[in-house]
C-alpha cells in the first residue's frame, strides 16, 4: 500500500517538468499553430510575447526586439492612433500602420510583407509575413489563435 502522504509532495524532477512543459506547450502554440501551413504559405517568423515583453515563446526566425518597441504596441493598444504617426517598430524593422482594429489587433506593412500583432488578456501573439503569404493569410493564423487564447482565458 502506498503512502498517502508521499503522493502530495511532488519531487524537484516533477517540478522542473512541469515548468518544461508549460514552456514547451507555448512553443507548440507558436510551432503548431503560428508556423502551420495555410493555403501552402507559412509566416516567416512569430511570437508570443507578454504584456511586459518578456517572451513566451518564439520562432528561431523571430526578430531581437527591444523592450521600448513593445511598450510602444502596447500603448498603441490603450490608446489607438499613437503609432500610426511614427510607424510600428520591432527589431529595428519599421512597419507603416495599416487598418486594425482599435484595441484588439495593430497591423503592419512593409513592401511585400508586413506584421500582424493581437493582443489577448495577458499577451501579444505575433506573426511576421512576406510575399506570397499574403496579408489576409497572416491576420487569419495570428487572430485565430488570438481568439482561441482569450476564449481561454489568456
Amino acid at each position: 500500500q502506498a503512502d498517502p502522504s508521499s503522493e502530495a509532495k511532488s519531487s524537484p524532477e516533477q517540478e522542473e517538468e512541469e515548468r518544461a512543459w508549460g514552456k514547451m506547450s507555448w512553443q507548440a502554440y507558436v510551432d503548431d499553430h503560428l508556423l502551420c501551413e495555410i493555403d501552402g504559405q507559412n509566416l516567416t517568423a512569430a511570437a508570443i510575447v507578454g504584456h511586459d515583453g518578456s517572451v513566451w515563446a518564439q520562432s528561431p526566425t523571430f526578430p531581437q526586439y527591444k523592450p521600448e518597441e513593445i511598450a510602444a504596441i502596447m500603448k498603441d493598444f490603450d490608446e489607438p492612433g499613437t503609432l500610426a504617426p511614427t510607424g510600428l517598430f520591432l527589431g529595428g524593422t519599421k512597419y507603416m500602420v495599416i487598418q486594425g482594429e482599435p484595441g484588439a489587433v495593430i497591423r503592419g506593412k512593409k513592401g511585400t510583407g508586413g506584421i500582424t500583432v493581437k493582443k489577448t488578456t495577458l499577451a501579444l501573439i505575433i506573426g511576421i509575413y512576406d510575399e506570397p503569404m499574403t496579408p489576409g493569410q497572416c491576420n487569419m493564423v495570428v487572430e485565430r489563435l488570438g481568439d482561441y487564447l482569450l476564449e481561454q482565458g489568456f
